[in-house]
């Protein structure tokens, strides 16, 4: 029965979004503690959770585009409307994983937010820092206590022929 397929793949889709989530606030705690291992751990983990979450989502498409074509219902048809001509206890069933789906969808969805701000946070450290090595690299000078090089604002005739 096409139904019972569609509360599997819906069933497995949320337990696959509960591994992202989980992979997710790993590689929030990793980037907070500058635990690169885990980084690396928590990045393949994800990774590998988005293509399992994305051939699920292929196969969830397929059969409701089937169950639509037995039901006649429209090809667009929401999961609200495919649980209305399910059985009774199919449609408490699809209407608890989507609202289960809503709620851990939600989460990652923050969670993935909070770590890319943090991220960019990180390189924009980095890249100040790069500029500044960068820049000391380029010109000798003194640095001051903060660890600035004092570079004269203009070069003059002594510091060009010196």
């Amino acid at each position: 029965m096409p139904t019972a397929e569609l509360e599997k793949l819906l069933a497995q889709l949320v337990n696959e979004h509960r591994t992202l989530l989980n992979a997710v606030e790993l590689h929030l705690e990793a980037m907070r503690t500058f635990k690169y291992e885990f980084l690396a751990q928590a990045n393949e983990t994800i990774e590998a959770s988005r293509t399992r979450i994305v051939m699920l989502e292929a196969r969830r498409r397929i059969v409701i585009q089937q169950l639509c074509r037995l039901n006649k219902l429209p090809a667009n048809a929401s999961l609200q409307q495919i649980a209305e001509v399910a059985t009774p206890q199919g449609k408490v069933a699809l209407m608890k994983l989507r609202d289960e789906l809503k709620v851990i969808t939600g989460q990652v969805a923050r969670k993935t937010n909070v770590s890319s701000r943090v991220a960019t946070a990180m390189l924009g450290h980095l890249n100040t820092v790069v500029r500044l090595v960068a820049g000391a690299v380029q010109q000798a000078a003194v640095y001051t206590k903060q660890g600035m090089p004092t570079v004269a604002a203009r070069i003059g005739v002594m510091e060009a022929v010196g």
